[in-house]
């Protein structure tokens, strides 16, 4: 009988495809298909493992210290993806429109058409004009210019230290208040606050100035000013920049709940009537420059005082060591 069923095997293949020359692949098919249905006992098809929830540990379950790192690595991811996309706007062109600069979704969404109110309007032309001139160099670089919202975005913002207008040195400004790139010398400022630091919480004083770390962790670096001209302090001032940062402030005050905010010099806690104090916190001392840091700067304890109010909220503390 098998033999039999073996020498009419071509037959039948050929009345299923009469065609002289059919295509292999079908001649397989029909050959498998009819020893499969004289085969009674059939070998079980091999069926994929399918992931199960112990193959991946639920969000849920893990510490409160590694959704901390998850959630830090998320936004150092967000924080280089605006970055680079920053950067490839800028790159080939002479300047590029003001609210193209801003790519955190985020921040869009919480500020909706504030570039097309007048204030703004007149902002993203002023700014324009003095980047496309080049009779005298604009710092940030054009890519920096909103990199304390790029880089710590809404939703993330824990604690919001503001400072004036951005460095006016060559190389010294990127866009976060009080922040420098690696490689440039630390300002007095900045030198002071890292002496706070090492009093305050025994952080080593690090060997450069750069606060991206702060910046991903919701420590948003907010000058009231963004642009400056070179070696020309507040040359952009009472242009439009304060109006866009007081709306940042009062988006954070309306919408957030429990942010720490560190007023640092009169100039910056003048910006205390934006916020909510019922809703959030506000630390007020003096500036860290070297002409007030020994007038109430020193000695203010904010980041240990910063820490202790978030962890009462059940808000993971910042990590301030660099």
């Amino acid at each position: 009988m098998l033999l039999r069923f073996g020498s009419s095997l071509s037959s039948l293949k050929l009345h299923l495809y009469p065609h002289p020359h059919p295509h292999p692949h079908l001649i397989s098919m029909a050959a498998k298909t009819i020893t499969d249905f004289f085969n009674p006992n059939p070998a079980p098809a091999k069926r994929r493992k399918l992931s199960t929830s112990s193959d991946h540990q639920p969000f849920s379950s893990l510490t409160p210290d590694q959704k901390s790192r998850i959630e830090l690595n998320k936004c150092l991811a967000i924080s280089k993806r605006n970055l680079k996309l920053c950067s490839q706007k800028v790159e080939g062109s002479g300047y590029v429109k003001l609210e193209e600069l801003l790519v955190e979704d985020t921040w869009l969404q919480v500020l909706p058409g504030e570039f097309q109110k007048a204030y703004a309007l007149n902002l993203c032309k002023f700014v324009e004009a003095e980047l496309s001139s080049g009779a005298v160099p604009i710092f940030p670089p054009q890519h920096l210019i909103f990199n304390a919202l790029n880089s710590t975005p809404f939703h993330r913002v824990k604690v919001v230290i503001i400072g004036q207008d951005p460095y006016h040195g060559p190389g010294q400004a990127m866009g976060l208040s009080f922040s420098v790139p690696e490689g440039v010398k630390i300002p007095s400022s900045l030198a002071n606050i890292f002496k706070e630091l090492k009093q305050d919480l025994g952080c080593s004083i690090p060997l450069h100035g750069n606060l991206h770390k702060w910046a991903v962790q919701g420590v948003l670096l907010l000058n009231t000013v963004l642009t400056v001209r070179k070696q020309q302090a507040n040359s952009h001032a009472k242009k439009g920049w304060e109006q866009f940062t007081d709306a940042v402030i009062k988006t954070i005050s309306q919408k957030k709940e429990g942010v720490v905010f560190l007023l640092w010099g009169n100039s910056a806690q003048e910006k205390s009537k934006l916020i909510d104090q019922t809703k959030h916190h506000i630390l007020k001392a003096a500036h860290p420059s070297g002409l007030s840091a020994n007038r109430g700067f020193f000695g203010c304890r904010h980041f240990s005082c910063t820490n202790q109010l978030l962890e009462q909220m059940g808000t993971a503390p910042i990590d301030w060591q660099l």
